[in-house]
């Protein structure tokens, strides 16, 4: 319907010879903070320079251009002050919802926005050796719905997850299994004791042998090599189990190691460009001028570092997908870094530099307010994290259906956790730190993962209890199914504004809005028994519809019964 409106005032104001864009319209469109002022307003203030009049005249004389629309489209086009108002026709935005929604279901709000376009989204990118904590956790929540929006839109999406499986700290692993490691304790608990001695190995005392073991393996000592590969496995094993339980899914698992052996070609191409400096032994790229400080490229012992081996991975992997997009999904502090990266790239001549994203997130935070530091034995691993919520989960079931068998619960607990935990996050602006309160995002009840999950569930009892009618009939609408439609229509539009912004809390709150507002329309609007009876039923069923294709966006699988 925002179509409509951008098209009316499109074609009045080439009358008045003023060419703007269809989103350029769309961009100055504001939704009115009350019915009473229509559905969408037209502000015309930044047409009276170019246009040498007052903007309530201004106002006026468009309104007059626009004419008389099909009333079927629009109830009433009026000017207040400087701004137009359009108002829809109530019924036919009611006819519109359930057609679309019921006729293109898991289709609905999709468009070929991103045919025939490649985006490259990397997230998750834990480390090797260490279990999978809450610091990567963020990263897989954010990235997989960013994945999931863009695929929603049409682009073709390459999910990549970028494993930490090379650096500095495996000299120091590798220096804590020589010295402190158990073959036993390895195969009783194996994720757990590498991080043990890798806590131990991470002291200044032993910095320089460390930096030796990294030498070797870089080198490729066999023993470094065959130790290194064993970690790898056994993490790899332990990632696995938890994505699967997550349902998160990658179509490129990519290694820091991949891109040893091509690390050299890029410290090459840098020289031939002369973008390379000496500092202190080390090699550099000097940014100090563009307000991005140095990036150093090779240590002063040839070890190489993360910058290395990134433009080497952005290098091949531009080669490989000729990608319209590459973004990386990572922390706020390394926002730096990647303007380093991007920066180096675009001097080395690659024009697609400019198509590679940081999108950052915050931290969590623990209820002290303090971030979690891994290298201090002060973290949360992902396992129980799961574990624990799902407790909570069945806790709140139980109480809820008491005679429930153990096998759905078990079921149901799984899904409710996951909601809890992936909507505790995304309903929060990513760039923002946050604090990880399980308890708080299990609730059934506020802005919570359980509350939308809970919502769809409520629908789905009313539509079991009678048979929904092919045909209905419209009748006077009640304000609360006027603002439930008015919100469900705006899907799409919600969705372009995630994926402008990168933001998937923009889909998340939209779910707990529409949820609110189906709640409002169930207590104020009968359905069973009611004369509008078929109509409520089919919104109801739009509203179901509409809810799990937003939800699914954010990696969460709604439940019939809660």
């Amino acid at each position: 319907m925002k179509k409509l409106v951008v098209k009316l005032i499109k074609k009045a104001l080439k009358k008045k010879r003023v060419k703007l864009k269809d989103e350029e319209i769309e961009n100055l469109l504001e939704i009115p903070p009350s019915a009473d002022f229509g559905d969408y307003a037209f502000p015309c203030f930044f047409l009276a320079e170019k246009l040498k009049q007052e903007p309530d005249q201004i106002a006026l004389e468009l309104r007059e251009e626009i004419g008389t629309p099909p009333a079927t489209d629009f109830e009433d086009i009026q000017t207040a002050g400087p701004y137009i108002n359009f108002y829809f026709n109530r019924k036919t935005l009611a006819k519109k919802l359930v057609w679309e929604a019921l006729t293109y279901k898991k289709n609905y709000g999709k468009t070929d926005f991103g045919k025939k376009k490649k985006i490259l989204v990397e997230f998750s990118s834990p480390n090797i050796a260490k279990p999978f904590g809450i610091g990567h956790l963020r990263s897989t929540i954010i990235g997989n719905s960013i994945a999931n929006i863009c695929e929603f839109l049409g682009f073709k999406v390459i999910r990549v997850n970028y494993l930490g499986d090379w650096g500095t700290q495996f000299g120091k692993l590798l220096l804590g299994y020589n010295k402190f490691g158990s073959e036993k304790k390895l195969q009783k608990n194996p994720v757990k004791h590498l991080l043990e001695i890798y806590i131990k190995a991470n002291k200044k005392i032993y910095e320089k042998k460390s930096r030796e073991e990294f030498r070797k393996l870089e080198a490729g000592d066999k023993k470094a090599l065959m130790l290194w590969r064993l970690f790898k496995e056994i993490s790899m094993e332990e990632f696995e189990k938890i994505y699967n339980t997550l349902g998160i899914k990658f179509d490129v698992y990519l290694g820091e190691s991949m891109y040893n052996k091509k690390m050299k070609n890029v410290i090459q191409e840098l020289e031939e460009k002369k973008l390379l400096k000496k500092s202190k032994g080390a090699k550099i790229v000097d940014l100090k001028k563009e307000g991005l400080g140095v990036c150093l490229i090779e240590k002063s012992d040839k070890a190489t570092l993360y910058a290395t081996r990134d433009l080497a991975s952005a290098i091949d992997r531009y080669k490989k997908y000729k990608f319209e997009k590459m973004i990386y999904e990572v922390g706020q502090e390394q926002k730096l870094y990647f303007k380093q990266i991007f920066r180096i790239l675009e001097l080395m001549g690659y024009d697609w530099a400019k198509d590679c994203i940081h999108v950052e997130h915050g931290l969590y935070l623990g209820k002290d307010g303090k971030r979690f530091a891994t290298r201090k034995g002060k973290t949360f691993f992902m396992r129980d994290i799961l574990d624990e919520t799902i407790s909570l989960a069945k806790k709140e079931i139980v109480k809820r259906a008491p005679s429930i068998s153990r096998k759905e619960l078990e079921k149901r607990a799984l899904k409710i956790a996951i909601a809890a935990i992936f909507y505790g996050d995304l309903k929060n602006n990513r760039s923002n730190n946050m604090v990880f309160d399980i308890k708080r995002f299990v609730s059934f009840e506020g802005d919570t993962g359980p509350y939308i999950q809970y919502s769809y569930a409520r629908a789905g009892s009313i539509l079991k209890k009678t048979k929904n009618q092919d045909k209905f009939e419209v009748y006077e609408l009640q304000p609360q199914e006027i603002e439930l439609i008015k919100k469900l229509l705006q899907f799409q539009e919600i969705v372009l504004d995630a994926y402008k912004s990168l933001n998937p809390s923009v889909i998340a709150n939209y779910c707990h809005k529409i949820s609110q507002l189906f709640n409002e329309f169930y207590h104020a609007c009968p359905v069973i028994g009611s004369k509008e009876e078929s109509f409520r039923l089919a919104l109801i069923a739009a509203f179901r519809q509409v809810l799990k294709n937003a939800s699914h966006l954010l990696g969460i699988e709604l439940l019939e019964e809660m």
